[in-house]
């Protein structure tokens, strides 16, 4: 296993695909990432009566390691499809693929509605972001992820 920084991740300009999202243990969170790259073989796709030639689909990159966050705490997460989500120009973040939050207005949201600041008042709540082709994944909590490389 290889040890990463969150912010190392933020810096990575390239596409991601969801491998998988469990949780290990009571309120614990781990989610697994493939990289993925355009692939260099073309294909021709048709849809409807219309052909589209020389197409090249993205595909997960087999040698480049699975990457896993992992939250040892999180207040909430969500999992978009990507279809539906939109980019809300109010929010302010840092990062690509990766993201850091600082202004949302889902922060807000969970911030107000729930009691996570009320019980740790002393702590700052984090707004993390993954955005895979397929699905969108928001993640609060206080504490940064632990991230592996296998």
């Amino acid at each position: 296993m290889i040890f990463l920084y969150y912010e190392d991740l933020m810096q990575w300009k390239g596409y991601l695909f969801l491998d998988n999202i469990v949780e290990p243990g009571t309120n614990s969170l781990r989610i697994s990432i493939h990289r993925a790259s355009i692939s260099s073989k073309g294909e021709d796709v048709s849809f409807d009566e219309n052909t589209f030639n020389d197409v090249h689909p993205i595909e997960i990159d087999k040698t480049l390691p699975v990457i896993h966050l992992e939250f040892d705490t999180y207040v909430a997460y969500s999992v978009f499809d990507e279809s539906f989500h939109f980019v809300n120009q109010e929010d302010d973040f840092l990062g690509n693929s990766v993201r850091l939050f600082t202004k949302s207005t889902y922060l807000d949201f969970i911030s107000k509605g729930t009691i996570a600041l009320d019980i740790y008042s002393y702590k700052e709540l984090f707004h993390y972001q993954i955005v895979c082709l397929d699905h969108i994944i928001d993640i609060v909590s206080f504490d940064k992820p632990t991230i592996l490389s296998s």
